[in-house]
């Protein structure tokens, strides 16, 4: 099998607890695999280093998702697959990311996993809905702060009615089909 250079960002977006950094996470194993030059830039992470010192209003949330954009560009100007779990709540913080890549002539595929609220809390992955419910978190993406849903991902992704690796094999199949896989 042939191995594209080429790079691209793969922005994935939903809840918290959604599985967006799971299946990047199992995406990426199997680009790497595949001898493809991967890296997943995780909110969180992000948050900690690139972004330390923002809050969640509006105006920090778009910084934060401008700033791992730009990351996220540079890195697949030079053939890497960025592969960018984060919640990304506002469709015009999402867009601008695109219109930078768009700009940029760099490939920028967004995914919406689509996992429901319910099935999120559920998860709970890091107990921010039990410290929603308690009353020791407000702004909870979802719950008490607004998602604004993508209204045309390049992929919608039915987390909660699939297995990781089926999630991470349909993302798998649309860069396949794109000339990046």
């Amino acid at each position: 099998m042939s191995v594209t250079n080429q790079g691209a960002t793969v922005w994935l977006t939903g809840l918290p607890s959604a599985g967006k950094t799971t299946i990047a996470r199992a995406l990426a194993g199997r680009l790497v695999e595949e001898g493809h030059r991967v890296e997943v830039l995780d909110g969180d992470e992000i948050r900690e280093f690139l972004s330390a010192g923002l809050g969640f209003s509006r105006e920090d949330r778009h910084t934060n998702v401008r700033r791992i954009g730009f990351v996220a560009e540079l890195l697949a100007s030079h053939g890497v697959k960025a592969l960018v779990p984060v919640i990304a709540p506002y469709a015009d913080s999402r867009d601008a990311v695109r219109k930078h890549h768009e700009a940029a002539g760099t490939r920028f595929i967004e995914v919406h996993v689509a996992t429901p609220v319910d099935v999120c809390s559920q998860r709970d992955v890091k107990g921010l809905y039990a410290k929603q419910a308690s009353g020791q978190l407000a702004g909870l993406t979802g719950v008490d702060d607004p998602y604004e849903v993508p209204e045309s991902p390049d992929l919608r992704i039915e987390a909660h009615q699939q297995t990781v690796s089926d999630s991470a094999a349909a993302l798998h199949a649309l860069l396949t089909g794109r000339g990046l896989a």
